[in-house]
């Protein structure tokens, strides 16, 4: 639907339908990132909603991630930061079909799986089977093979609500895994392939924890602003209204199954870069980057975070990752999951917003604190 369709569907509909001259349901709080409307019913130029989608603190934020690498040890920079910024990408996608869409998918990984996957077998690594295909077809095939998955899988599962949604998603990645575990012709089977690197561009190593923590870095940021700008644009204030009441939606006309096969469109896309920066990371792909274990933990990431807001899904990366790196530590590494295991079920039981709700919840306790205090003064 058009965004001249979409206002006119919102305006006409808006008595009828249980709207109010907001286009927003009565009785709903507005979605989250939904644009203003004029006296009109106009929705506020393009340019107006990139500014909303930058404020003063994420302008604070940008300058300490440019700083970052500068500052810290390649370790941190690669293993810990790089890694969780690809990570978080993935986790991205899933948070963008659940918070906007209301859908659970556990096969991000599987979408981040097929664009590695297409891009070891296409382009260059040690394995024989590998075409040796030049690097921008093989990453445009690759993203373009993830997202067409995506789209599959959302044809597939968008007729599902809850549980059934989630059983569908993840009843395809563990498929996928077994594929790719038993197939040698096409995925080398359990050993994968290795030695998948990033090109040389303009004679600079991306794989090194500098350039490489700034590709991903690049790419983390046009994924969250992305989603920002779609939030607040007509297709995602849309997404959101189906997310709320889908029945009330198809009654103003909307293809609620077309806006849903959408969303995992948009969603592929972001988890298929996510899997192509993962695969240069870790310099390989094998069955074990799709197995169960991180279907569940690209949910684990996004729900630690909170599944509301784009900047959650990378803070839930930042804190699995240094788990992940630093509790061997503390504990045996056989233990890490029971530390993931205790801080999330420590999350969802306290604050179901992940962490920007639990930080959200100090904020007000502080800030009532201090009107209380000034007015008994």
């Amino acid at each position: 639907m058009s965004a001249a369709r979409w206002r006119k569907a919102m305006n006409s509909g808006a008595g009828a339908a249980g709207f109010d001259a907001h286009s927003h349901p009565v009785g709903r709080v507005a979605p989250a990132g939904a644009p203003r409307h004029t006296g009109t019913g106009e929705t506020r130029p393009t340019w107006e909603r990139i500014r909303d989608a930058i404020s003063p603190h994420h302008i604070v934020v940008l300058v300490g991630l440019l700083v970052f690498p500068f500052v810290a040890s390649p370790f941190l920079t690669f293993q810990v930061a790089g890694q969780s910024l690809a990570l978080g990408l993935v986790a991205l996608s899933l948070m963008f079909l659940a918070g906007y869409g209301g859908m659970v998918s556990l096969a991000q990984m599987t979408v981040a799986g097929v664009a590695g996957y297409t891009l070891a077998i296409l382009g260059t690594s040690s394995t024989a089977i590998s075409l040796g295909w030049p690097w921008p077809m093989a990453i445009l095939v690759a993203l373009a093979a993830g997202t067409l998955a995506s789209v599959l899988i959302g044809w597939l599962s968008v007729r599902t609500e809850g549980i059934y949604t989630i059983m569908i998603t993840l009843a395809m990645g563990v498929a996928f895994y077994y594929l790719c575990l038993q197939n040698y012709t096409v995925f080398n089977g359990f050993q994968g392939f290795q030695k998948v690197h990033p090109p040389m561009v303009l004679g600079v190593d991306w794989r090194s924890p500098v350039p490489f923590y700034f590709l991903v870095l690049s790419l983390a940021l046009l994924g969250y602003f992305a989603v920002k700008y779609i939030a607040r644009a007509p297709f995602g204030v849309a997404l959101q209204g189906i997310r709320d009441n889908p029945r009330r939606m198809n009654a103003l006309g909307y293809n609620v199954t077309a806006h849903r096969v959408a969303a995992y469109a948009v969603a592929g896309l972001i988890a298929s870069v996510g899997g192509v920066l993962l695969v240069w990371y870790n310099g390989l792909i094998t069955p074990g980057s799709v197995g169960t274990s991180w279907l569940i933990n690209v949910l684990v990431i996004a729900v630690l975070g909170g599944m509301r807001h784009p900047i959650g899904p990378f803070l839930g990366a930042i804190v699995f990752v240094l788990l992940q790196t630093f509790a061997v530590d503390v504990i045996d590494r056989e233990r890490f999951n029971l530390v993931i295991g205790v801080a999330f079920l420590a999350i969802v039981l306290f604050s179901p917003d992940g962490l920007l709700g639990l930080w959200a919840h100090l904020r007000a306790r502080l800030q009532g604190g201090r009107s209380v205090s000034t007015s008994l003064r």
